[in-house]
């Protein structure tokens, strides 16, 4: 599958252990990637199109790229910002709130965040000068996950390091999110990814949970 780029954590080239990455790994971390892309902000022409052109086998996981795939394909640019302005902008606040922290307490800005700027720190990642949002955003934790996978921030995390991530700022709270996103709403294109994200965390689980 391929994937757009998106804005990073931390402004780093992939490292060289990313080639000696299994063909697994190396599409885990892509799946990452592509859901950030979309979560960070409104896909531009290139991302809307890499949408467009993906293909899924039959199984479930597999229909759901199929399916964004084909509502990819109806939409424009201006279309798909409008839905994103919606679900995590809005007037004062968008339909949905991705961030850990709000998921996790109710709140913005409290201990998870905190828990995650220690675990980036010991990681070796940066957060970006400009970024405006916390850093416990759903599209910002998905993009440190492909990073680790990658060796991104220097040498790719075991398993079990992945494990301990994925469980503390991702699984703790981004399969509520998706499944929220599917029902939002405000939800076209969203709709499909949000389904992607649901089933990619229970994929995610499910091979942690045999290591």
């Amino acid at each position: 599958m391929q994937t757009a780029e998106n804005h990073k954590e931390s402004e780093v080239a992939a490292s060289p252990e990313a080639a000696l990455l299994t063909t697994e790994d190396q599409m885990r971390a892509q799946i990452y990637r592509l859901l950030a892309v979309f979560l960070s902000s409104p896909p531009d022409n290139d991302s809307l199109q890499i949408a467009a052109d993906l293909k899924g086998d039959e199984g479930e996981f597999g229909r759901a790229i199929s399916n964004f795939s084909q509502v990819a394909q109806k939409l424009d640019t201006t279309t798909v910002e409008t839905e994103f302005h919606d679900l995590f902008i809005g007037v004062t606040r968008g339909e949905l709130l991705p961030f850990g922290s709000y998921y996790q307490t109710g709140f913005l800005n409290e201990k998870p965040l905190a828990i995650l700027r220690a675990d980036m720190a010991k990681a070796g990642i940066e957060r970006v000068a400009d970024l405006k949002e916390p850093e416990d955003h759903i599209a910002s934790v998905l993009e440190m996950m492909a990073g680790l996978i990658e060796g991104a921030y220097g040498a790719p995390f075991s398993l079990d390091q992945q494990k301990t991530f994925f469980d503390n700022h991702i699984n703790s709270w981004a399969s509520h999110f998706f499944t929220d996103l599917e029902g939002a709403k405000y939800s076209v294109l969203y709709a499909p990814l949000g389904t992607i994200g649901r089933l990619f965390m229970k994929i995610e689980q499910d091979a942690f949970e045999m290591t």
